[in-house]
């Protein structure tokens, strides 16, 4: 399982030296699986870069979209595979009580926001609505669940033979309890069952503790409640997620330095990096 960070950011951040290491693009995050399954989790900015680096001679793609806010599938109509009729794409996005997923997503690839409609690309399209059971994709087991941020969201757990991943880009735990305690019984966590005992968690941590308080209800975290919530899961490998705009690279290098510091968490951290790769086994 190759992971690879296309984009890390919560909201587009200004190119520059200032952010040349950890990037500017939005969430966008490839898995390719040892037999060749691709999955695409979000398709954020980074997505157009990545669209480039597949053959034209791929089959299937699946891109699996945690929710529809624009951070989240601003890049989708600049994403190659879509205008290649010999690939099969199948979008895996969260479920609503008032429109479809097709409704949803057509409100952007239209005019005047998009110049071309969803119905007319040329790519084979098929859209699965989710949360639903577990489901296989290629080599992977992919389980998904409602997690805690405005709007219908999910979050993804992948699995395969030998290692999983669970990926939380958005996402607020910690909302509703005082000093972002999490409570004894993990049952009642937000994203819990998703992210228990994985090699590798990738979650949101936009927040410092002192901008998380005026943000209270946005739907993300802070850096430490990021890293309580893993160490909750008990999870090997945290990395930390949706950076803030704001944050510079050296911002990011300090407030994590710090948080680390303090929390001493039992498992390794890192920052999310664009272009940055990491193979489970």
């Amino acid at each position: 399982m190759k992971v690879r960070f296309w984009g890390t950011r919560g909201s587009l951040a200004t190119p520059g030296p200032e952010t040349e290491h950890y990037g500017g693009n939005t969430s966008c995050v490839s898995v390719i699986g040892a037999q060749g399954t691709v999955l695409v989790l979000d398709a954020g900015t980074g997505i157009r870069r990545l669209g480039t680096t597949f053959d034209r001679t791929l089959r299937r793609i699946d891109l699996l979209l945690t929710h529809l806010h624009m951070d989240h599938i601003q890049g989708l109509g600049f994403f190659a595979p879509l205008f290649n009729p010999n690939t099969e794409v199948h979008i895996w996005g969260p479920a609503s009580t008032t429109l479809s997923l097709e409704a949803r997503l057509s409100r952007y690839l239209s005019p005047p926001l998009f110049p071309v409609l969803l119905r007319e690309l040329p790519c084979k399209l098929e859209l699965h609505e989710v949360p639903c059971a577990p489901y296989e994709i290629g080599e992977f087991s992919v389980q998904c669940g409602l997690v805690c941020h405005p709007g219908p969201t999910v979050g993804f757990r992948i699995a395969s033979q030998y290692a999983s991943l669970a990926y939380l880009p958005d996402h607020e735990p910690a909302l509703g309890l005082s000093d972002g305690q999490f409570p004894i019984s993990p049952d009642w966590t937000s994203g819990y069952a998703l992210a228990a005992g994985v090699d590798v968690l990738i979650h949101d941590a936009q927040y410092t503790s002192a901008e998380y308080s005026a943000h209270v209800g946005w739907g993300h975290s802070s850096l430490e409640q990021a890293l309580k919530f893993a160490a909750l899961a008990k999870v090997k490998h945290l990395v930390l997620f949706h950076h803030d705009p704001a944050h510079d690279d050296t911002a990011l290098d300090r407030l994590v330095a710090e948080v680390t510091a303090s929390e001493k968490p039992p498992f390794s951290v890192s920052i999310a990096a664009e272009g940055s790769m990491f193979e489970l086994p």
